[in-house]
């Protein structure tokens, strides 16, 4: 039997520091860093061609944010698992990640071994993320899906934008935050939860994020 091909992965990070320390750390005969980006809109330039097994990005960037890398990147590449690596232990940061389509979610604060073990473990089907991460994305998902069992007359009234945007609201981010998470600008979301208050006939934000939560 032949030996498995190495693992391609493409490293995206601003600060060229990082990104050395990030290939030492993954120097080993089953793994290939085939690039490096400085930028999300380098990245996704380059990734389309260089078509990594593994992307490993940022989110704190110039530009573009990882996370808004992530949602242009991902439709795009279906055969390539994107892993955030980041200093943002952030749950907001987290959850948009995954929403868009991040297969993990790593911080900076591992040690070389612990992330070329998260690395290595990709490939044994193992998910590239801390227990306490992976807790607050099942229960994100949970608390959703009873949402959407409890609440199908709040969802049923709004567009699939309006009910994205009520989502984030009842989380507690800021038109500016959910603008980012979307990739829509502040005023657009005002336009959006003004609509969805017409529609819920409630008076302001905190009700609609309370008829979310409670359905």
């Amino acid at each position: 039997m032949e030996p498995e091909a190495p693992m391609r992965i493409l490293l995206v990070d601003d600060h060229a520091l990082v990104r050395s320390a990030i290939r030492q750390a993954l120097e080993a005969p089953d793994i290939e860093v085939v690039g490096e980006a400085s930028s999300a809109e380098e990245a996704i330039e380059i990734a389309p061609i260089l078509r990594p097994d593994l992307l490993l990005l940022d989110i704190d960037l110039p530009g573009l944010s990882g996370i808004e890398a992530v949602r242009e990147m991902a439709p795009r590449l279906p055969y390539t698992k994107i892993v955030m690596l980041t200093v943002s232990a952030d749950r907001r940061d987290l959850l948009a990640a995954v929403r868009h389509g991040a297969f993990g979610y790593l911080t900076k604060d591992l040690t070389g071994d612990a992330l070329l073990r998260a690395v290595r473990g990709i490939r044994r089907g193992d998910l590239p993320m801390s227990r306490s991460h992976a807790a607050t994305v099942v229960e994100h998902l949970a608390r959703g899906a009873r949402g959407a069992s409890a609440g199908g007359d709040v969802v049923g009234l709004l567009s699939a934008r309006e009910n994205e945007v009520l989502r984030l609201l009842a989380e507690g981010m800021t038109d500016r935050e959910i603008g980012g998470a979307l990739a829509i600008s502040p005023r657009t979301v005002e336009s959006h939860v003004s609509s969805l208050l017409r529609k819920l006939e409630v008076r302001n934000r905190a009700e609609a994020a309370q008829r979310y939560r409670s359905g």
